[in-house]
């Protein structure tokens, strides 16, 4: 279908070590695998690390004739072709001229422009905007302060990493960023007993929550829970201070109904990558929440797959979802 039925020119390339997945156990009779995948239609293979057993296998099928020479021939035409639009056999290498621009101010803006219109507003009991000028304010949770974690996976690393990776700003950098100068910021990675027995010196607190890095595989997940006791903690700091909740995922999480009652507002942020001064520009209130859902967000995982076309759809917050600080009765759906 798509080279001939679509007249596809380009080539086809498989994933990482993706042949060695057509077989269980992984790699097994990997002869065969090529075999399928080769002539289903893959021209180039991603081998990282295979590759004797992969010239020797490809060579051999050749030979008894069990991948056509055609075969070959048309793939190898079809990555020629590419390398020849694109220049490569003129200029080989990249041009890395404009490198020392790459993170430049210009660079960050328009990533700190993403993040605010990609916030989701899910909850707000007339408790957004922040007031920048109160006298104390709790910040609380992991997420508040690591930059490995508000970027997520494939970030420095294939499954992300934890910590000061790179540039940037955290959530809690951008809050002390933001504050008035006589406003005293608190931050705690888990809140004290102590703390939240002194309640009463905190005008509110912001608790940030939700998932460590992954990607692919190992970010499969049937459960879906907030990481590192998150509801708990949300639930803790909520049900002493005035609370914002905000949630750092890659999709969304069980929200457990004590959060959803405790908190005064909450936040989906998804991954803001490197500038989370875009967060503190919003839940400010320096700019409006303009985010939708772009996915139903589930009750319960017992509802996945969600079909907002299915009858009985009743998600807990609906496709397209999204609230802003400026509705009348602060419900209302932008």
């Amino acid at each position: 279908v798509l080279k001939q039925k679509l007249g596809f020119k380009g080539f086809v390339i498989s994933d990482w070590e993706g042949l060695d997945r057509l077989s269980e156990p992984w790699g097994s009779n990997y002869r065969n695998c090529l075999k399928t995948a080769v002539n289903a239609g893959i021209d180039m293979v991603m081998v990282p690390f295979n590759y004797k057993q992969f010239v020797q296998d490809m060579t051999d099928l050749v030979e008894s004739g069990e991948v056509p020479i055609a075969r070959v021939d048309d793939a190898v035409e079809r990555i020629l072709r590419v390398k020849f639009v694109a220049g490569l056999f003129e200029h080989p290498l990249a041009d890395r001229s404009l490198l020392a621009t790459v993170g430049c101010k210009k660079h960050r803006e328009v990533a700190r422009e993403a993040v605010r219109k990609s916030l989701v507003l899910l909850k707000n009991e007339y408790f957004l905007p922040l007031d920048r000028n109160a006298e104390r304010i709790l910040v609380v949770g992991k997420h508040a302060d690591d930059l490995g974690y508000q970027c997520g996976g494939w970030t420095k690393t294939m499954y992300g990493q934890s910590g000061r990776i790179t540039i940037g700003t955290t959530l809690l950098d951008a809050i002390k960023a933001t504050v008035g100068n006589k406003t005293e910021v608190v931050y705690e990675e888990t809140p004290s007993k102590e703390t939240l027995a002194s309640w009463k010196r905190f005008s509110y607190a912001i608790v940030a929550v939700g998932e460590s890095p992954y990607a692919e595989t190992p970010g499969d997940n049937s459960e879906l829970i907030i990481p590192f006791n998150g509801s708990d903690m949300v639930t803790a700091v909520a049900e002493k201070i005035p609370t914002l909740a905000i949630l750092f995922s890659g999709r969304p999480m069980v929200l457990e109904p004590q959060v959803l009652e405790k908190t005064g507002a909450l936040v989906a942020a998804w991954l803001p990558g490197t500038e989370g001064q875009g967060i503190a520009d919003v839940i400010f209130g320096d700019y409006e929440f303009r985010g939708k859902l772009p996915v139903s967000w589930f009750k319960s995982v017992d509802q996945l797959p969600l079909d907002i076309d299915a009858n009985g759809y009743l998600p807990l917050f609906p496709l397209g979802f999204g609230l802003n600080c400026d509705s009348v009765e602060n419900s209302k759906q932008v």
